[in-house]
């Protein structure tokens, strides 16, 4: 049976905390609201820190991909 996987991609800034949960296909949707996020000048999220992270994720996919060493962040669950 194939199994789901969860990725968990987090920042850490002073005292905020910026957790994002996705899945492979919702990892596009997760590109647009890092930069959304980057945009609002309500939220302590810099250009920087989008960019970061769409690079972490960008590296995740890539491994997935290739079959490369399973990611330490990656949750697995089995369908039930």
């Amino acid at each position: 049976m194939p199994q789901q996987g969860v990725s968990v991609l987090a920042l850490i800034k002073g005292q905020e905390r910026f957790v994002f949960l996705y899945d492979d296909e919702s990892a596009d949707q997760l590109l647009q609201t890092l930069g959304k996020y980057a945009a609002d000048p309500e939220l302590n999220f810099s250009w920087y820190d989008a960019a970061t992270l769409s690079q972490r994720v960008r590296k995740l996919r890539e491994a997935d991909a290739t079959g490369a060493v399973e990611p330490k962040n990656r949750i697995r669950r089995s369908a039930a």
